[in-house]
């Protein structure tokens, strides 16, 4: 079994597909089909079905690929502590994000971060709070900035780096103008302008509806949190959203939400505190919530 088996297995199952894996190692397709045939070989058990359009894991697959992800750690775990002793830090580090990530000034702490690291290599996603997580235990991502609508999963560490209330948000021309409060029930036979499932605000505005024994009809959603402000004041609808997106939108008329009470959004840092974390990704985490007051 060779190492660059298990790297090209990973590609491939984080891709789902040979040809795009192939770009991200920067070598030729075909290499990757033959090298993963020699790991199933040896192993004598199939990986991959190659049967559907897009490649999936197969049981035995999906059972080995998180210890391939750990050998593979493992390994540039030994490269990094020889480069520790010397003082450098190398590597790459891998950040997850929601698209609704309030004024949290990430560009400036991923430029910091290459500042004082550039010979650690970032690489940025964006995706819903649900997948931010689960790439997150997974090993995908070293730190994500996730929603929080609950207790994470264990494994996960979770610090909170903005608090704030949820505000409902209509049109100017919008009648809801003469409310300065309102009810979720009240906005039941409404149109509802929302970010899509998945996500963590999306979670706590489906759950307070729940708790005011409220149905809400979404009939607009939007993975943009400033589309979803501009939907709301074109007259399409009315939207639950945090202060700070209300109150950059002078236009757009915003209203306490008296029901359920207390209503807040949270952002937060998210990182495995189990399973293996390459020293480059425990210096990001680190500086991460240093340069956010964590």
């Amino acid at each position: 079994m060779e190492l660059r088996q298990l790297e090209y297995f990973v590609a491939v199952a984080d891709e789902a597909n040979f040809t795009r894996a192939a770009e991200r190692l920067h070598v030729a397709q075909p290499g990757v089909s033959a090298q993963i045939r020699r790991l199933e070989r040896e192993l004598g058990q199939p990986l991959l079905d190659r049967s559907a359009r897009a490649v999936r894991l197969t049981e035995v697959g999906a059972a080995a690929l998180p210890h391939a992800r750990a050998a593979l750690a493992a390994v540039a775990g030994v490269r990094q502590a020889v480069d520790d002793l010397t003082g450098l830090v190398r590597g790459q580090v891998a950040m997850g994000m929601v698209s609704s990530r309030g004024p949290v000034n990430l560009p400036d702490l991923l430029a910091r971060f290459h500042e004082r690291h550039p010979a650690v290599d970032i690489t940025l996603a964006e995706a819903t709070s649900d997948l931010l997580l689960a790439g997150v235990a997974d090993g995908r991502f070293d730190l994500a900035l996730i929603g929080v609508s609950g207790e994470p999963p264990p494994g996960i560490g979770l610090e909170v780096v903005l608090d704030e209330p949820l505000v409902a948000i209509s049109g100017p021309e919008d009648p809801l103008t003469a409310h300065a409060t309102i009810t979720l029930s009240e906005l039941e036979s409404r149109s509802l302008v929302s970010l899509p499932k998945g996500t963590g605000m999306r979670a706590i505005v489906d759950a307070a509806f729940l708790a005011d024994s409220a149905q809400p009809r979404v009939t607009l959603e939007a993975g943009d949190p400033n589309v979803v402000a501009e939907l709301v004041g074109r007259g399409l609808g009315v939207a639950v959203v945090p202060m700070s997106l209300a109150t950059h939108y002078t236009e757009l008329h915003a209203m306490e939400i008296t029901r359920p009470a207390g209503l807040r959004a949270k952002l937060a840092l998210a990182w495995r505190t189990e399973g293996p974390v390459s020293p480059a990704a425990r210096v990001f985490i680190s500086q991460a919530r240093a340069l956010l007051g964590l």
